[in-house]
């Protein structure tokens, strides 16, 4: 099958992890005799050094031609005072509008290999974490209008969070056939106590759910969430929210695994088009030392692999050499505990590629 991607690796570590992934993918190719074609595409801070802008036309529309697109990571200090309106993030926020990338699937799932790594206490863990975060990704207050302006003497900032019917029941059927396919348990998170919007959430994923009733649905308020995930993570298999909510808490749940280097992503359109990848950042800091860890965007090429090339046991052959990798005692500089075998980026990259 001849699939073509786009690659934005972008700035920090980005490169660095998207050449590993790349490398697993290039043994996928071999083994199950695919063809996949990469076009290079400049985004964030790099395509502003280069292009003025955070992402061009060109590259844009390359995207949009793809049958998927792979991204690094984007960002760095280095363009912090750049003019707001052309900041790296702005890419990632249009790709999003562009590509119609409304549904954000973030899995956190602690490997037992890893128990040690969260910070939680064994009896909280138990036998594991795994839940499913489904982020509501093109609505809410990140795509509302926004507006400082003087107000009696002193400067009054506004950001509208504007949530339409239509918006939440697509993101809402994207959760319950999600969820359908796992524990059959949805979560819905909102601030129905005080938001209209959230109010509003409520009222249209209590109507869906008279559609799954195979499914055991749910309310939970944000902050009571926030609570759970750390008192006691394993009640939860699917939880849904809007934008910002699902923002803040999947980078909450990241860390009960002990690393966000090793959650992955996935944003879905109504078709087969996605975006893939880690939820870390550029990590300047540690840009260009080859000691990122790479599994994040691994697995989120397997998640590429699953969710728009209808490839399954492509995607089962990455994340089982994952498994088999850690089980063997490799571990990068996040993960790392004495008496196991510390590793670089491009040697977990090789690692896992060498095991599928």
């Amino acid at each position: 099958m001849n699939k073509n991607i786009a690659v934005l690796a972008g700035d920090g570590i980005g490169p660095e992890i998207v050449a590993e992934a790349i490398k697993v993918l290039e043994k996928i190719t071999d083994k199950f005799g695919h063809s996949f074609n990469y076009t290079e595409v400049d985004i964030g801070g790099c395509s502003i050094d280069k292009h003025g802008v955070p992402i061009t036309k060109e590259g844009m529309e390359i995207c949009k031609a793809s049958d998927s697109v792979l991204l690094g990571a984007v960002g760095g200090p280095k363009w912090d005072n750049v003019d707001p309106s052309i900041r790296p993030e702005k890419a990632l926020l249009a790709v999003r509008k562009e590509l119609n990338l409304f549904a954000n699937l973030r899995p956190t799932k602690l490997f037992p290999q890893l128990k040690n790594a969260s910070p939680l206490k064994q009896e909280i863990v138990g036998n594991g974490i795994d839940l499913l975060i489904v982020r509501e990704l093109t609505g809410g207050v990140y795509f509302g209008s926004r507006e400082t302006k003087e107000v009696d003497g002193q400067l009054v900032a506004t950001d509208l969070m504007p949530y339409s019917e239509g918006e939440i029941e697509r993101i809402g059927r994207v959760a319950f056939e999600t969820a359908m396919k796992r524990g059959k348990k949805l979560a819905s998170v909102d601030k129905a106590n005080v938001l209209d919007t959230s109010r509003l959430w409520r009222k249209t994923m209590h109507r869906l759910s008279e559609e799954y009733p195979q499914v055991e649905y749910s309310d939970i308020l944000v902050d009571n969430t926030a609570m759970q995930l750390i008192k006691n993570p394993t009640q939860f298999d699917v939880l849904v929210t809007e934008n910002m909510f699902g923002d803040i808490l999947s980078d909450e749940a990241s860390m009960l695994t002990g690393s966000i280097g090793m959650m992955p992503s996935a944003s879905l359109s109504s078709g087969t088009l996605g975006m893939y990848e880690p939820i870390h950042g550029s990590a300047p800091d540690i840009a260009g030392m080859d000691i990122a860890n790479p599994l994040g965007t691994i697995l989120s090429a397997a998640m590429m692999l699953r969710y728009s090339f209808d490839m399954a046991k492509e995607a089962d052959a990455i994340e089982e050499a994952v498994n088999k990798v850690l089980d063997e005692g490799y571990r990068t500089g996040d993960i790392f505990e004495q008496g196991f075998k510390k590793v670089t980026c491009s040697e977990m990259g090789s690692l896992v590629a060498d095991r599928i």
